[in-house]
């Protein structure tokens, strides 16, 4: 049971951090600049994490397993990355621009996994379209 719920711990506690520093990127820092210091950073992070996790292990074999997945997901962050910026630097509420976001992407997904991994659509996941629809316009009512 651990081992299904620690990540998403992980990525709820590190989404938290994530969106407190997209909104405090400086607004006169260029978000491309900033994700340079990101990336050096976290390519570091990486490389040491592979060692510590993977003793004995080598990177270039790994390297030799790529295929088109890490080159596009690089695209993609640069690109969560800088959208996040960019819509706190327009004034999107924390608060608001987060929940927006997923809940949109949470119905694209699920015809997403429709359409490409044959999952269902079940009542469920329609009603769930639907509360997501209403909560979007229920946080967006002035």
């Amino acid at each position: 049971m651990f081992s299904f719920i620690w990540p998403l711990g992980l990525i709820v506690l590190s989404n938290v951090f994530y969106q407190i520093c997209a909104k405090s990127v400086p607004d006169n820092m260029d978000p491309f600049a900033s994700l340079t210091i990101t990336y050096i950073l976290s390519a570091i992070i990486s490389l040491i994490m592979f060692y510590i996790l993977n003793k004995g292990g080598n990177i270039i074999e790994e390297y030799h397993k790529l295929n088109w997945a890490p080159f596009v997901l690089g695209l993609v962050i640069i690109g969560l990355e800088v959208g996040s910026i960019y819509a706190y630097k327009a004034g999107w509420p924390i608060s608001v621009m987060q929940i927006v976001q997923a809940s949109v992407l949470a119905v694209i997904l699920i015809f997403v996994g429709y359409a490409c991994y044959k999952e269902n659509i079940s009542w469920n996941k329609i009603v769930g379209i639907i509360v997501c629809l209403g909560g979007l316009g229920l946080i967006n009512m002035k």
